[in-house]
């Protein structure tokens, strides 16, 4: 599984970052990630357990050329992690952006985003109650979900 910036330091901002580990053997992250992660560092944000563990792996996507091309839509975060997620044939990425999820699709890849990453997680009982978290979220991390969406969620996690 390869995974963007976003759903790693938004589950760190609501102290859920261990249902990573927990769902998946390993997260894969390009060097790009990995220096946007520190950089959360710059505003109290401390990783440094996560960035540490063997758990965590980092690479770097050989096809550059790749990259560039999407990076007219798309930031360097993203463009890393779907040219390494092609690379790797990696069953899962994780972005919750919306061009970086459509540019991944398109691209033949199964994506899932933080609200997906939360759903699997209460189905798999690692997580006993999804609305608190989606309520963190949107105060504590600055996460936009959609009073509509916010709704489906619960929904679907029967609460």
């Amino acid at each position: 599984m390869v995974s963007d910036t976003s759903v790693i330091s938004n589950l760190y901002l609501v102290g859920h970052l261990d249902i990573l580990e927990k769902l998946f053997k390993s997260v894969i992250i390009p060097q790009k990630v990995l220096d946007e992660l520190l950089e959360l560092q710059n505003f109290g944000v401390d990783v440094g357990n996560f960035l540490n563990s063997p758990f965590l792996i980092v690479k770097k996507p050989n096809n550059q050329p790749l990259v560039q091309q999407f990076l007219v839509e798309i930031d360097e975060g993203e463009a890393q992690a779907i040219v390494l997620a092609l690379e790797l044939n990696a069953d899962l990425i994780l972005v919750d952006e919306m061009k970086g999820r459509a540019i991944a699709e398109q691209q033949g890849l199964t994506v899932t985003g933080l609200l997906g990453v939360l759903l699997s997680a209460k189905k798999l009982g690692y997580l006993t109650l999804i609305q608190p978290i989606l309520e963190r979220l949107k105060t504590d991390a600055g996460f936009y979900i959609s009073d509509k969406l916010f709704l489906q969620i619960i929904k679907l996690a029967n609460e």
